[in-house]
């Protein structure tokens, strides 16, 4: 009797150590409601079965029309073998015949999601997919510590097939996370986004793949370049640190659906109609905006993931600010559409710049700002902080250095002309000083310079144009826009100010004659009659 005590009591202690490492995550009568719906009736356990069905991927994915780039051919094998692979690694039973308990469904989700540093995540995340690949009969390429997997030492290597199969699973659980924000309407369909810019940033950081020319006509799927599991690690940790979160996020969602009262676990897996041949009509691209938000750990990583579905059909979105193809050309056009939104923006610029080697033509590229305040109309930088970003085509992410904050610099001609013997320069520019700015845009808005990171102490080093060199690089501006990152609240409170502005301006142009005491002694009616017969004596009543 007193070892069945003693056995009791442990397990109690068990139980409440886990449901108290769970409760930090999600509410626990969610993961009952989940784990009732998930069990067999009369038995209080859940079969394999069903958790491989909870946890399982959509089979079927679409591209766009336009894709540049191509899937591996095993991506649909190891798409498939995400469920299975979930319910016997963190969720196995005791026995090959017997379900999961209570104790071990609280156990296995503790595994998927239990807060822990974002290594471990990570260990756990590549470990979901080398058992994916190993399901699928793919020979794995990861090796992981039997002692310690989740925190321990990996091995091994990804191709970059697998880099790029890696970030699509990724993508795929984070939409199926996120699907029911986007309006959607048609289940088992998931869009997949054009993600090379990660996978090349990934192999440029690692040393396999050289910063230069090259890499425009770079073909990931069919390359045999691979990185080192450990520079992989290294990589994703200091550029897209977020992308650790996406397996438990996945995890958290679909036992919230589970625990629904419709029991839908398919509701999440969903595709936005909408977005139809307008996928990639924009620079920001739902590819460009999910790598984006995996650099931040704001809230403007969930506005940007909503910036990757919403609107983006044949109506101009609700938070593009500002287009250059749209608004026209021109620092005036740009200030009248940004004018009067105070909260976060998203800046992307593309351009094209000659290059010289062995008579190539122009090449196409595209940087970023982040910044996390308004424009406005000084003649000295501001600021308080903000990130740039090489969008295309390799992604590489430049945070504050903490040296210096000339952040933004926004100047407009003044509206009243004086004489200035030092004029300051006109035209929007990010970091660097005054003449030496990292990223400058002329007033006109044709000319883009970026300049070498020795210039600049307010962000990190780093190239923003493959083969950048040390000399400044001046390139045609392309295409610019502006995202709002705010939310509703922010644009509202600037379309209330553009209104007022119209208002005001209207006011200014009306003359109510019924606002003078008197027409007659106007100083205007004066004037008009002196005008009228210059020869007439105005004699003064006295």
């Amino acid at each position: 009797m007193g070892a069945s005590s003693s056995s009791e009591s442990s397990s109690s202690e068990a139980h409440q150590q886990e449901e108290t490492l769970a409760a930090s995550t999600i509410p626990l009568p969610v993961l009952r409601a989940a784990f009732s719906n998930l069990s067999q009736p009369h038995h209080g356990l859940v079969h394999a079965s069903s958790l491989q069905q909870a946890f399982s991927l959509p089979g079927s994915q679409t591209l766009p029309s336009d894709s540049s780039f191509s899937i591996p051919a095993h991506f649909s094998e190891i798409l498939l073998q995400i469920g299975p692979s979930i319910a016997d690694l963190f969720f196995s039973s005791s026995t090959d015949d017997a379900g999961v308990d209570w104790l071990g469904f609280l156990c296995g989700y503790n595994r998927c999601c239990a807060r822990t540093p974002a290594s471990s995540s990570l260990a756990t995340l590549l470990r979901l997919y080398s058992a994916a690949c190993s399901k699928a009969g793919i020979p794995p390429k990861l090796s992981f510590d039997p002692d310690d997997p989740n925190e321990g030492k990996i091995d091994g290597s990804l191709a970059a097939s697998d880099v790029l199969v890696l970030l699509l699973v990724c993508w795929i659980m984070e939409r199926s996370s996120k699907g029911s924000k986007g309006g959607e309407t048609r289940k088992g369909v998931v869009l997949l986004p054009d993600v090379t810019h990660l996978v090349l940033s990934a192999l440029v950081a690692s040393g396999e793949v050289v910063d230069d020319e090259g890499i425009w006509n770079f073909d990931v799927a069919g390359s045999e370049k691979s990185v080192a599991a450990p520079k992989f690690c290294m990589w994703v940790l200091s550029t897209v640190p977020n992308l650790v979160h996406c397996f438990s996020q996945f995890v958290q969602e679909r036992l919230r659906a589970c625990a629904s009262a419709e029991g839908d676990i398919d509701s999440a897996v969903t595709d936005n109609t909408t977005l139809g041949d307008n996928f990639d009509a924009y620079l920001l691209t739902c590819g460009r905006a999910w790598a984006i938000s995996l650099t931040l750990r704001n809230t403007m990583s969930e506005e940007l993931w909503v910036a990757c579905f919403r609107g983006m059909g044949s109506e101009v979105p609700d938070n593009l600010l500002y287009r250059l193809s749209i608004h026209g050309k021109g620092l005036t056009r740009f200030w009248s559409n940004v004018e009067g939104y105070h909260g976060p923006l998203l800046i992307l610029l593309s351009a094209s710049s000659a290059n010289t080697h062995e008579g190539s033509g122009a090449q196409k590229w595209i940087v970023g700002i982040l910044t996390e305040q308004g424009f406005e109309n000084r003649d000295t930088f501001y600021g308080s902080s903000g990130n740039l970003y090489a969008i295309s085509p390799i992604f590489r992410v430049l945070s504050p250095s903490g040296k210096d904050k000339n952040f933004m610099y926004c100047h407009l001609h003044p509206s009243v002309k004086a004489y200035d013997p030092h004029p300051k320069p006109v035209g929007l520019a990010f970091g660097g000083t005054l003449g030496n700015e990292r990223i400058h845009i002329d007033e006109d808005f044709a000319k883009i310079t970026i300049r070498h990171h020795a210039v600049d102490k307010t962000y990190k080093s780093g190239s923003l144009v493959p083969n950048q060199g040390f000399l400044a690089v001046e390139a045609s501006l392309l295409d610019a826009e502006v995202w709002g990152l705010g939310g509703k609240a922010v644009k509202d409170r600037q379309d209330e100010y553009k209104n007022r502005e119209v208002l005001f301006s209207e006011q200014r142009r009306k003359v109510d004659l019924k606002t003078f005491a008197n027409w007659e002694d106007s100083p205007e009616k004066m004037m008009m009659d002196m005008m009228g017969d210059p020869n007439r004596v105005q004699r003064e009543d006295r």
